[in-house]
């Protein structure tokens, strides 16, 4: 019987058999394409974890590739597992099992379900082992699995383990990633890993000399390790390397510079904090006060003896400590300043020898009474969290506490500056200091002048042992290694001048740190003294000259 012919369209049983096939044909496509996106199962997987103990080096190596192709989501740790020397083989049956040391024995787990395999005598199994090409082969394959993780810090982790291997097979999945990646510093890890996978494949020279580019852009000596081994390479990889190798190290010398001025600038700081208040006791008052060291000294203990206090009683404040300590350790330091003017220091005014050695005295009997305290031993000042860490600007490593310390060096300078030409105690000390006769006729107090004079001048050497302790150790000989500096910065600067005592606090701490890499750290000290007592030959007053009649008289 012919099929019927309706509406131009052919009907009947025949005229089936078309349609089947198509609709039995898309069926078994969708099943291939669904069997090929299913997770592999455990038998598969199973036998793919056992093929790692079985032959030698390169055997391990092509079961790890399989393990990798298989996309399973328990290869990155069995991988892990394995780089980590955490997988063994059974002997009896050649079983592979994670393994943990249980006393002598290893008590086992199954690496496909992590159900528990019993304890196992060490006689009965062996580690699996692995070379350094297997070693580079495991991180590849890792790196791989979890550069397309959800998780930031995973991909961050994976991009730097391909960055390690160099891998060739890499290239391919980290170009995917590159183009899913929205965090800028893991797309530049993944950039910089793919350059180093590009050099250590069979590419085209053009391709490897745009990965030495790409490589060069970072610019920092990771960079210079990776383009270095191609410098003596033919043509043009070769040559493009030698002109990357002599870019990068020309920026970093000038990054190395920058990196000088910038510790110059942090202890240019500590000694503008340490001499400060120098410059208003010995260039205001003409004091030589050698006791301006355990100034300092008492401001950092005072500074401990705060925190202390917080830990026990108050351990929420901590982060606060540093602020709560800056107003006791001027106080301490300040009253303990006006304590020495008044008891010592008043009755020796004109006789600067005397004050010198009246003053040494009084900074060791500071230094035993502290000893008595505290102990000899270094006591530990504790950073708050907002002072922790350190940031990276360019090539340059910026620790927070160094920066807040110079933020808070100039802060304190200029508050003092503000004090000296703004308040009533400035200009009384500006009147006393330039003609001490005329301020007492005009009903100056002068000796209520000097005291606050001298506590101020202390006070803010307390100041400085607060930011101190963030630094350096907290012990009795504290201020002992920044009573010669103070004094070389004051005299250097201009006896008497605060903005003489800022342009040679950081002159001194920038020079030092130029000297120090080629004369080391003793010898650019005492080179830095023979020039300032060489520049003071020339220049007696300093840099800056006090002007005025206290000075001409």
């Amino acid at each position: 019987m012919r099929p019927r012919r309706a509406n131009g369209i052919l009907t009947g049983k025949g005229s089936m058999r078309p349609i089947r096939l198509i609709v039995a044909f898309c069926a078994c496509l969708v099943w291939a394409i669904a069997a090929a996106a299913a997770p592999i199962n455990d038998s598969d997987f199973g036998a793919l974890v056992r093929a790692l103990g079985q032959g030698g080096f390169d055997d391990t190596e092509k079961a790890v590739a399989a393990l990798a192709a298989s996309g399973d989501d328990r290869v990155a740790v069995l991988l892990d597992k394995l780089g980590s020397g955490d997988l063994v083989v059974r002997k009896p049956d050649g079983g592979v099992f994670l393994a943990a040391k249980s006393g002598k024995d290893f008590a086992l787990s199954d690496p496909v379900s992590g159900a528990d395999a019993g304890i196992a005598p060490k006689a009965t199994v062996e580690k699996i082992k692995i070379n350094n090409k297997l070693r580079r082969a495991i991180a590849s394959a890792v790196g791989n699995l979890t550069l397309m993780s959800p998780d930031p810090t995973i991909r961050r982790g994976a991009a730097e383990a391909v960055l390690k291997s160099a891998d060739p097979a890499a290239i391919a999945v980290l170009d995917k990633a590159i183009a899913a990646e929205t965090v800028a510093d893991i797309k530049a890890t993944m950039v910089i890993a793919r350059a180093t996978a590009v050099l250590a494949s069979d590419a085209p020279e053009a391709d490897k000399v745009n990965a030495v580019a790409a490589i060069a852009e970072r610019g920092n000596r990771d960079a210079l390790s990776l383009i270095s081994p191609y410098v003596s390479a033919d043509g043009a990889l070769g040559e493009a390397a030698r002109q990357a190798v002599a870019g990068i190290e020309h920026g970093l010398m000038a990054w190395d510079a920058g990196q000088n001025i910038w510790y110059g600038l942090s202890l240019g700081s500590v000694l503008l904090l340490a001499a400060i208040g120098l410059a208003i006791t010995f260039g205001v008052m003409g004091i030589i006060n050698m006791a301006h060291g355990e100034m300092v000294m008492l401001g950092a203990y005072a500074t401990f003896a705060v925190q202390e206090l917080i830990r026990n009683f108050w351990p929420g404040l901590f982060d606060y400590s540093l602020l709560i300590a800056l107003p006791v350790a001027f106080l301490v330091a300040g009253g303990v300043g006006v304590v020495i003017e008044r008891l010592i220091i008043r009755h020796l005014y004109g006789r600067p020898l005397e004050t010198l050695l009246a003053t040494w005295g009084v900074s060791l009997m500071l230094q035993q009474a502290v000893r008595s305290l505290f102990g000899a031993n270094n006591r530990e000042v504790g950073t708050p969290g907002w002072m922790a860490g350190s940031f990276e600007l360019g090539q340059m490593q910026i620790t927070w506490p160094r920066l807040w310390i110079i933020l808070f060096a100039l802060a304190v300078f200029l508050t003092l500056i503000a004090t000296l030409k703004h308040t009533p105690l400035g200009l009384q000390m500006r009147a006393v200091t330039a003609n001490r006769a005329m301020a007492a006729a005009m009903g100056i107090r002068t000796p209520l002048i000097d005291a606050l004079t001298f506590g101020l001048g202390s006070g803010i050497a307390g100041l400085a042992g607060v930011a101190l302790s963030q630094i350096d150790n907290v012990s009795p000989n504290l201020g002992r290694g920044y009573i010669i500096d103070s004094f070389m910065v004051v005299v250097f600067g201009g006896v008497g001048n605060l903005w003489g005592t800022l342009v040679g606090a950081m002159t001194l701490g920038i020079a030092n740190k130029f000297l120090e890499p080629y004369a080391g750290a003793v010898l650019g000290k005492i080179l830095l003294l023979v020039f300032i007592i060489l520049f003071i030959q020339k220049r007696p007053r300093g840099l800056f000259a006090l002007k005025g009649r206290a000075v001409e008289q």
